[in-house]
């Protein structure tokens, strides 16, 4: 389908994209990830070595430069982290793209909306290409987007929760104000959650844990790829009108 993202002149063949957390081993990331069909990887700089090349590295199994890696903040819980961290990964040459998270709460993993508009604001001046994920908070999307974001990530439920699109209303408003990119991140659980995402307007999905922690990761990250597909082309299509009643789907004339 010749329908390619987009963002700050950057294009991105796949609209999903992945996580590279909660795998087996690295083998089996690299696994899922060419299932996956994604172009866009996302690697945690604190969690996963990707800085040092001397030892086994993510890097020595998702190839750069077959994959675009989006370094992430994860397990940032203020804004000084959530710099150093961006910094560091641009600094070790992996990418001027950074996804941020500025975590307000540990146990729901909500992001700390605050710190997150003051980190996007920072990195905009220093030339990042900004990705925040923010909760669904149409908002907090569109100041994120004034400050300076490349795209705005609102989450569809909380990370790892695979509860799906929670809130499709906000998600849909968010699309309709918004003039840069919107990619849903966290929630999703399964291949047709990845759909509604897209079949509300999204422009892209990012998914880890529903791909990663489902009993046959290879097979999801598949799935995966096909149902963002699937609710791409269906959003493009333009879905029929609901209606209260019935109306039949063969006319009756000619009828005997």
């Amino acid at each position: 389908m010749e329908d390619k993202l987009i963002v700050r002149g950057i294009e991105f063949k796949s609209r999903l994209w992945v996580g590279t957390g909660k795998y087996k081993d690295f083998e089996e990331t690299a696994k899922a990830v060419e299932a996956s069909g994604a172009d866009v990887v996302t690697v945690a700089v604190r969690r996963v070595n990707i800085t040092d090349r001397k030892s086994e590295n993510l890097l020595d199994y998702i190839d750069p430069k077959k994959y675009k890696i989006l370094p992430n903040t994860a397990g940032c819980y203020n804004v000084e982290d959530a710099l150093r961290y961006s910094r560091l990964a641009r600094e070790a040459g992996v990418s001027d793209m950074i996804k941020l998270e500025v975590i307000g709460d540990e146990r729901t993993l909500f992001p700390d909306t605050i710190g997150l508009l003051k980190a996007t604001e920072e990195l905009a001046k220093e030339g990042f290409i900004v990705f925040p994920y923010t909760n669904d908070d149409p908002i907090m999307a569109k100041r994120l987007e004034n400050a300076g974001a490349a795209a705005v990530m609102p989450l569809g439920a909380p990370i790892g929760s695979g509860l799906g699109i929670r809130n499709p209303f906000n998600i849909k408003i968010i699309i309709e104000a918004a003039k840069v990119p919107v990619l849903v991140d966290a929630g999703v659980g399964t291949a047709s959650d990845a759909a509604i995402a897209m079949e509300l307007g999204c422009d892209a999905v990012l998914i880890n844990t529903a791909i990663a922690d489902a009993k046959d990761p290879i097979a999801m990250a598949e799935a995966m790829k096909y149902a963002v597909l699937a609710g791409r082309l269906s959003f493009k299509a333009g879905r029929m009108g609901k209606k209260l009643y019935a109306t039949a789907s063969s006319p009756f004339d000619g009828m005997i």
